[in-house]
């Protein structure tokens, strides 16, 4: 019994949420980096104008984070859906089943390593206790009372957004003209670095590969953004 508790304290439904917010943040602020940097780095290749690079970079900021918490309001609000449904037929079910949600609820010890006999037990007096909380953990994995929220969702996907973006914009503002590309570059790269590094020990992945993951993406999209500037600049556009 010990060991099994031990094992399953770090798969909370609570620590797993936690888990997800923090990556969702770094993706978040990823996403920021990479989309304003390719902007502004496409755009410093056809002109130097600060005004027009100032604009440019905030336009993409507004128009992303609005974007990501659009996006995340209508993900997260779709599972909260989900997630209520369940819950509501889990209700049902144990008001007009309770003996075969008892059983089921057996079985779901037994497969993790007790006896028949101590599963039973188990669910019985997890029954007894609170029947909705034991099944709503035990089956579907869900804490009715810790259900994300989309207004929290979209707040912080729009945040983290902006805190990325700002970066590439700051680098392409700061410098002299021959020095916006270069440094920004520079500045996007370490960015990514950290937001790379951050992401693979969320997820338990190797810090390198993801590191080197994140980093191309961001220098590819800067290096053909940048061509493509260059070209409308040469032609005169």
């Amino acid at each position: 019994m010990a060991k099994i508790a031990t094992h399953s304290e770090p798969h909370t439904p609570n620590h797993q949420s936690k888990l997800n917010w923090l990556r969702a943040a770094v993706l978040g602020a990823d996403d920021g980096i990479v989309s304003v940097a390719g902007l502004v780095v496409g755009v410093a290749g056809a002109t130097s104008t600060q005004s027009i690079l100032l604009t440019a970079g905030l336009a993409g900021i507004i128009a992303g984070a609005i974007s990501m918490a659009a996006g995340e309001y209508v993900s997260v609000s779709s599972q909260k859906d989900t997630e209520q449904a369940l819950l509501e037929k889990e209700r049902y079910e144990l008001n007009h089943y309770p003996e075969q949600e008892l059983k089921e609820l057996a079985s779901i010890y037994e497969k993790k390593g007790l006896t028949k006999k101590t599963a039973l037990m188990v669910a019985q007096e997890l029954t007894e206790y609170d029947a909705k909380a034991a099944h709503f953990d035990a089956e579907l994995g869900i804490d009715p009372n810790n259900l994300t929220n989309p207004w929290h969702a979209a707040f912080a996907s729009a945040t983290a957004f902006t805190i990325g973006a700002l970066i590439p914009l700051f680098a392409i503002l700061l410098p002299q003209a021959s020095l916006k590309v270069p440094i920004t570059f520079i500045f996007v790269v370490f960015a990514l670095a950290i937001t790379g590094v951050i992401s693979a020990k969320v997820g338990g992945a190797s810090p390198l590969k993801a590191t080197i993951r994140v980093v191309a993406g961001g220098v590819l999209a800067m290096i053909v953004t940048y061509l493509i500037g260059r070209w409308f600049h040469i032609s005169g556009v």
